[in-house]
């Protein structure tokens, strides 16, 4: 376990932070970063309550670390995978997981996204993993304080897409898988008496060019009609009225990514009462963006506004880093407006591909602030050696109000522990990240 606190400046590498609601009380919010392992064996992590304690554990590849010290360690799928690491003396050592950043090579796990629910509703939080691009999703039954291996149950044989998710999709109070399959995008759905048989998957496109690599995925009320729709990379899916029968979703086209980002979110990011779309532009390259919502005679259209980029410059505090294959969403500082938390994907194709495969593998959450002047998204760096996978997660998971990240990757599994200090004006001033550019 490796337990460091981290106090930097967002841009300038020494202190995250954000203002509290008064000009008296000033608040300085910072992470511990706790590493569960330097094993890689999953892109994705997840919170959940698995011992049923009252306190949230943290799942990530075969294992779940019981809350909220995360130091006692627990196996609920197989671990006995390793790859032989050669010395430069000649000597060889066998390492348990994958190949990540404790090698040269270039592996990929069988775990891209995890998530938590109780699915057959016996108060205990069970295991979602949606696995490598174009293979199967599970769920593993959590054996109610046993600790062995947990019975795997697999529930969808084809689940494509980058960025799969799990939520409530069609407004029945209950989550589905949402993802590709096939060539279709769509989602899967139990027999809710019975989760553990395979799901049903519901196409609501015709069928088109995505396949299991496709980048780029999300759910929101896109047009603010009360039902959530489905975004990706080139465009969005109404979701009908009615969904009996399975009928085709009406597609609006909109280019909001050319090669595919990661996690998408209809989100009002402008506070002009419309729903904006908040991505990056691509999962293995550069880019940034909110996609402005602007209603027209004819539809809505969207206008993007890149905040992140290639070059230092193209940010107004000069943050700049490459591979933004994850994103979450939440509100980081309790000033009711959802900011975005991201990073860098290590290694996503090795130590030799993609752009800057070997920079710090940086993880930022930027701070949503409205002024006269426009949107800004403030940077606050949380992290520069963890970075993220496909996917990262904050959860408010001490009921603090200021959410935790959970992030597994090649360099391993971390949690980062949001912290948070009073300070006076003048230390809140010194410690504000400086805009460089306009």
């Amino acid at each position: 376990m490796e337990s460091m606190k981290h106090l930097i400046l967002a841009g300038l590498g020494t202190l995250a932070l954000s203002c509290g609601v008064s000009a008296q009380s000033h608040t300085l919010h910072s992470f511990e970063k706790l590493q569960l392992t330097d094993r890689f064996w999953s892109e994705g992590a997840t919170f959940g309550d698995f011992n049923k304690d009252g306190n949230q554990d943290a799942a990530s590849g075969p294992y779940w670390w019981e809350g909220p010290a995360f130091t006692h360690r627990h196996t609920f799928y197989s671990d006995k995978r390793g790859w032989e690491k050669q010395h430069a003396d000649g000597s060889a050592q066998i390492i348990q997981g994958y190949e990540g950043a404790l090698g040269t090579k270039n592996s990929y796990s069988e775990n891209f996204v995890a998530f938590s629910h109780d699915f057959n509703a016996d108060g205990w939080d069970d295991i979602l993993v949606l696995g490598f691009p174009g293979k199967e999703s599970s769920w593993y039954e959590n054996p109610q304080g046993k600790d062995h291996y947990w019975n795997k149950h697999d529930i969808l044989d084809v689940t494509d897409n980058e960025s799969p998710t799990f939520l409530d999709l069609t407004g029945d109070g209950k989550p589905e898988i949402v993802c590709g399959s096939g060539g279709y995008y769509g989602y899967a759905s139990p027999d809710w008496s019975q989760p553990e048989k395979p799901w049903k998957f519901h196409p609501i496109t015709p069928k088109g060019p995505w396949q299991r690599f496709t980048h780029g995925l999300g759910v929101g009320d896109v047009n603010g009609d009360g039902r959530m729709d489905l975004m990706a990379k080139e465009g969005w899916w109404q979701q009908p009225e009615n969904l009996a029968g399975d009928p085709e979703w009406k597609f609006h086209p909109q280019l909001f990514s050319p090669g595919g980002g990661a996690q998408m979110y209809a989100y009002d990011v402008d506070g002009d009462g419309d729903n904006d779309v908040i991505t990056s532009i691509a999962a293995h390259g550069y880019g940034l963006a909110w996609y402005e919502h602007i209603p027209t005679p004819e539809g809505i259209t969207f206008k993007a506004h890149i905040f992140v980029n290639k070059e230092p410059s193209e940010n107004r505090y000069g943050v700049q880093f490459s591979q933004l294959h994850a994103i979450d969403v939440a509100d980081m500082n309790g000033d009711g407006l959802k900011d975005v938390i991201t990073g860098k994907r290590f290694w996503a194709h090795g130590p030799n591909g993609d752009a800057e495969p070997n920079a710090a593998a940086v993880l930022y959450w930027f701070e949503l602030k409205r002024t006269d002047a426009g949107v800004d998204f403030v940077p606050h760096l949380v992290d520069s050696d963890s970075g993220i996978g496909t996917q990262v997660m904050a959860r408010d998971i001490n009921d603090d109000g200021y959410p935790e990240i959970v992030v597994g990757n090649k360099k391993g599994t971390f949690v980062h522990r949001h912290l948070t200090q009073k300070v006076s004006r003048d230390e809140w001033l010194q410690a504000q990240p400086k805009a460089l550019f306009k």
